[in-house]
């Protein structure tokens, strides 16, 4: 039976769903860290965050997850006293999701930061799977290009191992690196995350499960591995409407750059280069949030739903 996760009459949601403003009262006490000039900083051209939707939003998220990431510290040491021995901790590693637009982006740097900044001063590393697609060679060598992004676009196993290690608490654990400029994995540049107590781990499709097998032996899926995950919603439309926009200011910045994959774009027409980033859309980045984004939706613990302005509507929490 399909369900709406936020409809407020839908009896068998597992979700409890409150209004921006209701949301907004849980911040309780909880400070302030960030001023106006970071959370700009922060905040992508694309993807506007002020300081108001911080304490409207995002001070009642930071809250919330510092009770979740003390009650698994709190599991983990009557663990090891249930086992009477050292056992190396876990970080706490949250799963974010969403479609493209969406401002995934902005939200984990947000958070990076409102996190690192509380009173026990926890280290926070950010990750994106970007670095995870497969290299534009062997997309085109298998005639993938036109699915960049989609799940078969990624290196899964190395995902896996990747996630696995820093879960396991492995040092100096590495994450390829890509380039937005170039649209690839840079060759031989990898990020490395040395046992952090929090990871955000970041990307489009970080909630999806795979096919089960059979036989009954094990198949991870990456949210196996976290502690918490959050989902970025909006309308289709809404999403359209930012990514089309997303696209015309970046064909008079980013794309005017030799260096650029998109150069192309930057000497196109108005009219040229808004029916491409409609093509874009329709037949790439929405065809991959119905396919794949959007069914993942409701694995997610907390949802944040977006209206106009990428201002926060509405937040639907996983009940307990």
């Amino acid at each position: 039976m399909p369900v709406n996760q936020f409809d407020p009459a839908g009896f068998y949601s597992p979700y409890h769903v409150f209004a921006a403003e209701e949301w907004a009262q849980f911040r309780a006490d909880t400070p302030l860290t960030l001023t106006q000039d970071e959370v700009h900083r922060l905040s992508s051209l694309h993807e506007p965050v002020d300081l108001d939707e911080v304490r409207r939003i995002y001070l009642s998220l930071s809250r919330l997850l510092s009770t979740h990431v003390e009650t698994t510290q709190r599991l983990f040491r009557q663990r090891q006293a249930f086992f009477a021995e050292d056992i190396v901790k876990s970080p706490f590693i949250i799963g974010m999701a969403g479609s493209v637009s969406a401002g995934k982006s902005t939200t984990a740097r947000i958070l990076k930061e409102l996190l690192g900044r509380w009173p026990s001063s926890p280290k926070v590393d950010l990750v994106t799977t970007d670095g995870f697609l497969l290299p534009n060679a062997i997309l085109n060598a298998e005639g993938l290009m036109q699915r960049k992004g989609f799940p078969e676009s990624y290196d899964v196993g190395a995902l896996l191992r990747f996630l696995s290690g820093i879960k396991s608490g492995q040092r100096h654990v590495r994450a390829p690196v890509y380039s937005h400029m170039t649209y690839d994995v840079i060759p031989g540049e990898y990020v490395t995350v040395d046992q952090p107590d929090i990871l955000i781990f970041e990307g489009l499709n970080v909630l999806q499960p795979r096919d089960l097998p059979r036989d009954g032996k094990i198949v991870p899926f990456l949210s196996d591995f976290f502690d918490f995950s959050i989902y970025i919603d909006a309308d289709e439309d809404l999403l359209r409407e930012w990514y089309i926009a997303r696209f015309m200011r970046l064909r008079e910045t980013a794309f005017r750059s030799p260096e650029s994959y998109f150069h192309r774009y930057s000497t196109f027409s108005e009219t040229e280069a808004l029916q491409t980033a409609i093509a874009l859309w329709e037949n790439i980045n929405l065809k991959n949030l119905h396919e794949n984004i959007l069914p993942t939706r409701p694995r997610a613990d907390l949802i944040l739903r977006k209206g106009a302005g990428h201002l926060v509507t509405e937040v639907a929490l996983r009940r307990l």
